[in-house]
């Protein structure tokens, strides 16, 4: 069982990645898509209940935030992962720009001020770190708990 939490600013291509690598195989909890922190909750506790891989895909941008997701996934015996998505803001608010329901720059910007990488001290089995290069991902890591 795997609980995976991308954590980066808005348009960072977290989205993306988690088509492209887990949306055969994980549930996707993301609030803008739920619209409540009631239904997100709601969900998570099913995937916990159930036994069911599931990504995170929030920014995610503080430990406080992060611990939303991840300490209930480490009582349920998760093992949890990381997908930091290295800040590039000139790249966010470009592809920003581009999306039908765009968040204000100010938006991204203020996530990028409280933005605070994730590390194994958390709790994180494993922590990544994510690039986008020449269109695509380059995913390095993992960096296992010490």
């Amino acid at each position: 069982m795997e609980a995976v939490i991308l954590v980066g600013i808005q348009a960072s291509g977290k989205s993306t990645f988690y088509r492209e690598r887990f949306f055969d195989t994980h549930v996707r909890i993301n609030l803008d898509m739920l619209r409540t922190r009631r239904r997100e909750r709601l969900l998570l506790e099913a995937c916990l209940a159930g036994g069911q891989r599931f990504v995170v895909d929030n920014t995610c941008a503080t430990v406080e935030e992060r611990a939303r997701y991840l300490a209930p996934a480490l009582a349920a015996r998760f093992t949890a992962v990381a997908y930091f998505f290295e800040p590039d803001p000139r790249g966010s608010v470009a592809r920003n720009a581009a999306r039908a329901r765009q968040v204000p720059p100010r938006g991204i910007f203020g996530t990028l001020k409280r933005l605070e990488p994730p590390t194994p001290a958390e709790g994180f089995h494993q922590v990544h770190r994510v690039l986008l290069r020449d269109g695509g991902f380059v995913v390095e890591g993992p960096h296992p708990a010490a």
